[in-house]
């Protein structure tokens, strides 16, 4: 059974060596591709990661002073807007509820702290509502990001949530 031949639908027959052969160049084709495969997609990964890089390092040297970003969301029967606004070290956050069918607006006026880091990550913990200490501070953690030139927040913990630099809003 050592020189055992294979038919194959084709109507030629193949030997055993030449069955090894033909396995063995399947697999070298198939490691070749698979290597050019790998590196087209090692070189897109480095260029995402050097833009990427870029953008943390220019976003570095992007000041938050006197910075507000709002946040809208329309519902049926209300309307909510978030504005955060940075001054110096603090940061005062004003939610605005508007009812749809009274025509009423209230508002929370939050103030305390923010902390941003290296990576461009911005923790804001406001620990008074209105000029008096709560007990559970409101806190909110954004990541800076900039999109065809306008700053943007992104909340971290709902990344759906946009909160667009208020100078880049058309009035």
């Amino acid at each position: 059974m050592k020189n055992t031949i294979f038919y194959v639908p084709l109507g030629f027959p193949i030997s055993g060596n030449m069955k090894k052969r033909t396995g063995l160049f399947f697999l070298f084709f198939v490691l070749f591709f698979a290597k050019s495969q790998l590196s087209a997609i090692d070189s897109y990964l480095n260029k995402m990661e050097d833009s990427e890089r870029e953008t943390i390092e220019k976003l570095k040297n992007t000041s938050l002073e006197d910075k507000k970003f709002t946040l809208i969301k329309q519902f049926k029967d209300h309307l909510e807007r978030s504005v955060v606004i940075f001054e110096g070290n603090e940061a005062v956050l004003v939610e605005l509820f508007d009812d749809k069918k009274s025509g009423e607006t209230t508002a929370k006026i939050f103030t305390g702290d923010f902390v941003r880091t290296e990576n461009n990550i911005i923790s804001v913990r406001c620990d008074q509502l209105e000029g008096q200490k709560i007990p559970i501070p409101v806190t909110k953690t954004f990541l800076l990001s900039e999109k065809r030139g306008v700053l943007y927040l992104i909340d971290i913990n709902r990344k759906k949530e946009r909160w667009i630099d208020q100078s880049a809003i058309k009035k």
